[in-house]
């Protein structure tokens, strides 16, 4: 893929002795393991976007806190870049290492540490799979809400850097909207803690500022996280309509009528006959899109909150709307959807996870706009996003064995996250930049951002020496790529109408 990455990254960081590097490591460290044979390094040279990979200098496992701020320290002096990694799920390039760098897999800090059911908080080490919060939290009848579509296996280390959403992100946010404290340490070794168990502090937002910096501003140690309690009764209705302009129509008049749900998700034809024939979820594989609309709350306003639905669902066009007869037909509607990735890998050898967001009022038009590009470029997409909050999850279906296809999805992509820009959107919603997005950050941000950004990151990391290369490019990529800062309403591609 033509990854935009400003070579002088690498060039600008001395040549590491990796002989030497690790004889430091094993003097200081002599209880530290570390992978360094070549066969040792290979499972470790991407996360969850495969098209990309590069094999690290060395990885690093540690157990403690020690080991992590002695390995920085090392690594400060003899400024060797480091990339964190968590479970490897991340699905923008984020976690992947440098060829001239210690990779530092955060993984077996993995316990949870304490429940604190008065408070409705946890503290959790970062390799705790988003999952187990849940599980831990259930006795005491809370939860931790955050659930993106990997939360069987992503850590919760990897979701503060990349603010990872999901399906029920609409109503209960992003992970920065779920979290208390977070402590970490510097590129230095140094210990830092963001926020706190109050739900304000004096100061900057350092938290906020923290979360979704994918690995660019300190490691992750620690996490405190918010629990709710479990909402006493969840209700799905489930829509199918004969367009997906009419599906998009249909997210807006909903929240336009004053309803918050739980999760509102949209998945059109190809996406859900592909979830259907994986989990046989019960969904109408006639239909061009379905909406899942799930509301929780107290027995009296979800039976409400229904019955308002759908009768908007019916007002726009719903040819059919059927609510999940019980809990197990509820969790059946759910598990197609949480499932449709790995679905449509089964219709396509390769697909590429687009993750771009637009302001609701867009959906129509955008969704009309994608399947024209998807004509132009000779690709299928099967559409499947967090339609409440626009968070769109585009997947770009090709064959990496075919040639000029692998290239196609990337211009194909790239085109879809500056049609998000166009419209008032993101080129994420929350997948992250990782290298994966960094030639659209300079469609969506001008110069004076980009530099902003390269100062707050100096300020954490003078050296450059975190996750170098990602997330931010420099201007002279920029200018080299040829990108100009799109702004709402600018289409990036003239010979497509606004819809």
């Amino acid at each position: 893929m033509n990854i935009l990455y400003d070579e002088r990254v690498d060039g600008a960081l001395p040549r590491v002795d990796k002989n030497a590097l690790l004889k430091a490591l094993r003097e200081q460290l002599p209880d530290l393991d570390l992978l360094h044979q070549a066969e040792d390094l290979k499972p470790y040279e991407c996360d969850g976007l495969s098209a990309y990979r590069s094999t690290p200098l060395l990885v690093a496992l540690p157990r403690e806190i020690e080991q992590v701020q002695t390995l920085l320290r090392i690594c400060h002096e003899r400024r060797v870049p480091v990339v964190a990694r968590g479970a490897g799920t991340g699905l923008s390039g984020g976690a992947l290492p440098l060829e001239s760098g210690v990779l530092l897999v955060m993984a077996r800090f993995n316990r949870i540490l304490h429940i604190d059911p008065a408070a409705r908080t946890a503290r959790v080490q970062p390799g705790v799979r988003n999952l187990a919060i849940s599980q831990a939290a259930t006795p005491f009848g809370l939860y931790y809400a955050p659930d993106p579509s990997s939360q069987i296996a992503c850590s919760i280390g990897g979701n503060v850097a990349e603010n990872a959403g999901g399906v029920h992100c609409l109503k209960y946010g992003l992970t920065v909207h779920n979290l208390l404290k977070v402590e970490i340490l510097s590129v230095e070794g140094e210990r830092l803690t963001l926020g706190s168990d109050a739900l304000d502090t004096p100061g900057f937002d350092l938290l906020a500022l923290f979360t979704g910096s994918e690995g660019l501003l300190g490691i992750i140690t620690e996490v405190t996280v918010k629990l709710l309690p479990r909402p006493p009764l969840a209700k799905v209705l489930l829509a199918a309509f004969a367009s997906v302009e009419q599906a998009g129509r249909a997210v807006a008049q909903i929240i336009a009528a004053g309803i918050i749900p739980g999760g509102l998700e949209m998945m059109d034809n190809l996406a859900l006959r592909a979830a259907e024939d994986f989990i046989h979820a019960g969904y109408p594989v006639d239909a061009e899109a379905i909406l899942l609309c799930e509301l929780d709350g107290v027995e009296a306003d979800v039976h409400d909150d229904c019955e308002r639905v759908r009768a908007v669902l019916e007002r726009a066009g719903a040819t059919e709307v059927r609510q999940a007869r019980d809990e197990a037909e509820r969790v059946r509607f759910w598990a197609g959807r949480k499932n449709a990735f790995p679905a449509v890998g089964r219709l396509s050898p390769d697909y590429y996870c687009m993750d771009g967001t637009i302001p609701r009022r867009e959906l129509p038009g955008v969704l009309k706009a994608i399947a024209a590009l998807s004509a132009e470029y000779g690709l299928r997409v099967a559409n499947v996003f967090h339609a409440g909050d626009g968070n769109m999850h585009p997947l770009i279906l090709f064959d990496a064995n075919r040639p000029g296809e692998l290239d196609r999805a990337e211009a194909l992509g790239g085109k879809i996250l500056e049609l998000c820009v166009a419209v008032g959107g993101s080129i994420t919603g929350e997948h992250g930049v990782g290298r994966e997005k960094i030639n659209q950050m300079c469609a969506q941000f001008n110069g004076d951002e980009l530099s902003l950004f390269h100062a707050v990151k100096r300020a954490f990391d003078p050296s450059g020496l975190l996750n170098p290369g990602k997330n931010v490019p420099t201007l002279h990529r920029c200018a080299e790529f040829g990108a100009m800062h799109v702004h709402a309403g600018q289409l990036p591609f003239p010979d497509l109408e606004r819809f």
